[in-house]
């Protein structure tokens, strides 16, 4: 057999052979090294057993003196024949040494060969690229703040001896925190084409593999590589995926996940900010990181990057809106104060779908309606005309819809309602009511809540008015209510019999034992469902005081609805500047008791 011609060689004798431009080519396996002279030396073939511990710089070893290597990707065959001599030879102790040895992650992994411990990072270089695909910050709208941070950055890789001069330093990382799709990858690669230096991009979770190790190699030499690149930037995106806590796992810990962790907290805290390198990382979960991450030295710097405010949202629509052929009716002032709590990717989403809903309808430009269509198929969405409802179901939505109308426009909060529909959207939607913030608001107010409670439960209270019976369409209402009633006692502490205590662990907490409320006595926790109990119970009353003193206007709006499937505009806003509140709704709203 071919095999048979192999000979044995010391692994010395085999560095000294590479080092002597002896080797003509090499195959690099889990356990050994197979090599082959130069012809002139008569090309024979020999073998080496690779030296325990890493073996990471073999390949490096044999680039440096130009010989030609191979890794072949299954050697399932020899392997088992290793095995099955060390077997026969009363070894079985040396073959489970061996396996985790090479399975933990050194050169020689039988899943990723020489390159198992090599970085994934994608290399974007804003130099070599083409200004068209060159991001700036000009790309990015909505988070002048964030911007602002950032531009720090920049300046300090663009002329860090401004800073050197003087003596300061760099954070050694900027955490970019935030909710998904507010444009944390998008300021990033801003960095990057702002101090046009090269950017290496990876996500988190491909740092850990199967074999112990292998990830904290990968850390290694990911920050080798930006090293030689330097000035650089290197970006981990979701650095939750490697950066939770360690010993939150009841059930015990992922060595994997730590090792890889570990290396990254050694890394950090031993390259030098003066170096060019910076660390970006992006995460929607800071609560859980490791707290060695986020301590000063390492991640530093936490810039948030939140969802816009009304400003905002008009800015980043004048944006994606650049390059899309758009109407003369179409107000982007309009939509900016119809998408509260839009974040820039639904933005995004959101002039797309309405510059696809006028291209299937032939248009040449997008139309206000386009846009006001795609509003709708985001929060509620498709239009399901096909969905045909019996007439009693039909009835049943209509005035379920109309409940929470009339309800809803006597309630504050600064919200008026803008459509109603009995069209069904979505999975489940048969019906919904829209309601649109005049401002933004990130504050909730005591009877602000009441009154959610209240409209929340108007679309049931109408079942009852009219029908006497309930359906089971207000099952999501009924959920959403529930949760908002706890929170108001639990989180908000707005009970006055329980008082400011929160019985609501965050999450953070919660994630570490499973178990949403604090630790209490069952007294407490009876007296918490008593007071959830009573505040919808309140709620629901309230509501059907609305609609009976309102029940004309319930059943004239109804019929209309039944008639167009769909009421909005001024027509709807006449139609519920009648609707009257009862005498008793003011002192519900401020103290939460019915009188």
């Amino acid at each position: 057999m071919k095999t048979a011609t192999i000979t044995r060689e010391a692994y010395s004798t085999f560095v000294e052979q590479v080092s002597s431009q002896k080797v003509l080519h090499a195959t690099l396996k889990p356990y050994r090294i197979e090599y082959r002279l130069k012809p002139e030396l008569g090309a024979k073939r020999f073998y080496t057993v690779k030296p325990a511990g890493n073996t990471d710089d073999i390949p490096a070893m044999l680039q440096e003196h130009q010989v030609e290597f191979s890794t072949p990707s299954d050697d399932s065959g020899t392997a088992a024949g290793l095995v099955g001599a060390l077997l026969g030879a009363g070894a079985l102790l040396g073959a489970a040494a061996w396996f985790t040895r090479e399975g933990a992650g050194g050169m020689g992994s039988a899943m990723g060969g020489v390159t198992a411990g090599k970085t994934k990072a994608r290399t974007y270089n804003p130099a070599a690229s083409k200004a068209k695909t060159r991001i700036t910050f000009a790309d990015v709208a909505g988070v002048d703040e964030a911007k602002q941070e950032l531009k720090e950055v920049v300046d300090f890789l663009q002329d860090g001896d401004k800073y050197r001069k003087i003596g300061a330093k760099m954070p050694k990382g900027v955490l970019l925190v935030g909710p998904p799709g507010t444009g944390k990858t998008l300021l990033a690669k801003a960095v990057a084409g702002e101090a046009n230096v090269p950017f290496l991009s990876m996500a988190a979770s491909e740092f850990v593999e199967l074999y112990v190790g292998v990830g904290a190699s990968r850390v290694r030499d990911l920050f080798n590589k930006a090293k030689r690149q330097a000035p650089c930037i290197v970006f981990i995106d979701e650095l939750d995926a490697i950066g939770k806590s360690r010993g939150a796992n009841p059930h015990g810990a992922n060595d994997e996940r730590e090792q890889t962790l570990n290396q990254l907290l050694t890394e950090m805290d031993g390259f030098d900010g003066n170096q060019g390198v910076i660390l970006i990382a992006a995460t929607n979960r800071p609560e859980i990181l490791d707290p060695a991450l986020k301590r000063a030295g390492r991640f530093d710097r936490q810039v948030l990057v939140d969802r816009p405010d009304k400003s905002g949202r008009l800015e980043i629509l004048k944006v994606h809106s650049s390059s899309v052929q758009m109407g003369k009716d179409v107000n982007l002032k309009a939509i900016a104060a119809q998408t509260s709590g839009f974040a820039g990717a639904d933005l995004a989403n959101l002039i797309n779908e309405a510059a696809l809903l006028a291209a299937r309808n032939n248009r040449e430009a997008v139309m206000m309606t386009d846009v006001k269509e795609a509003i709708e198929r985001v929060i509620a969405g498709l239009e399901k005309r096909s969905r045909i409802l019996s007439p009693t179901e039909r009835k049943t939505v209509a005035y379920h819809e109309v409940g929470h109308a009339i309800v809803g426009s006597l309630m504050p909060g600064g919200s008026q309602v803008s459509k109603i529909s009995i069209v069904p959207r979505g999975r489940g939607a048969l019906g919904y009511t829209m309601q649109t913030p005049e401002d933004d608001r990130f504050l909730l107010l005591e009877d602000e809540l009441r009154g959610q409670l209240a409209t929340l439960l108007g679309g049931r209270s109408a079942e009852e008015v009219v029908f006497g019976k309930v359906s089971s369409g207000a099952s999501d209402d009924i959920q959403k209510a529930t949760d908002l009633a706890e929170r108001a006692v639990t989180q908000y502490g707005m009970s006055p019999d329980l008082g400011p205590i929160a019985f609501e662990k965050t999450q953070s907490q919660f994630l570490e034992n499973g178990s949403t409320r604090r630790s209490m006595g069952g007294e407490v926790a009876a007296e918490i469902d008593r007071l959830v109990k009573q505040s919808i119970h309140h709620a629901h009353e309230m509501a059907i005081a609305v609609l009976k003193l309102n029940h004309e206007l319930l059943d004239s709006m109804a019929q209309k609805l039944l008639a167009d499937d769909v009421l909005e505009g001024e027509q709807l806003k006449d139609m519920l500047a009648k609707a009257q509140a009862p005498v008793n709704a003011q002192i519900w709203l401020a103290t939460g008791q019915m009188v």
